[in-house]
């Protein structure tokens, strides 16, 4: 059986694709999961021309939002009972240029809790050449239960 026929089958990464669809942006860069672990995930971007800037690297802003999504995500799979998770704060450091065909992202959780989740993650190209750094904070959206309000 083939990675992608196995990724296929995984239930998290089902689940984490079909939320993620409700979240037009991430089509519409084309921001897809790759792989989901306990506290991380691994996601990607393929670099297109409409996603550079002036001087033909990858944008600042596609390369937080790959970052941003891979935090929530990486969170998310800590608390799949909840409504999702929102980033609350985020610190970047942008250190090399994107290049190639794909900008890859790898995200862990540092520490969790019942509401918030402090996340960091890495911006990469496919040779492995680091792009971005990511610290975040992002708070967990409990299910409302028997007429209880969200996070009460």
């Amino acid at each position: 059986m083939s990675r992608d026929a196995k990724l296929a089958e995984d239930p998290k990464l089902a689940f984490t694709r079909e939320y993620q669809k409700k979240i037009r942006f991430i089509g519409h860069l084309g921001i897809r999961t790759d792989a989901l672990g306990h506290g991380s995930a691994r996601l990607s971007v393929p670099v297109t021309p409409q996603l550079t800037n002036s001087m033909g690297t990858v944008h600042g802003g596609v390369i937080m939002s790959l970052l941003d999504v891979a935090l929530c995500t990486a969170a998310r799979t800590l608390h799949e009972d909840s409504m999702g998770v929102i980033t609350i704060d985020m610190s970047t450091s942008f250190i090399g240029g994107g290049s190639g065909a794909k900008l890859l992202a790898e995200a862990r959780v540092l520490k969790d809790s019942r509401s918030m989740t402090f996340v960091e993650a890495e911006a990469k190209n496919e040779d492995g050449s680091l792009v971005a750094k990511a610290i975040a904070t992002v708070r967990v959206l409990k299910k409302e239960i028997r007429g209880q309000s969200p996070n009460s």
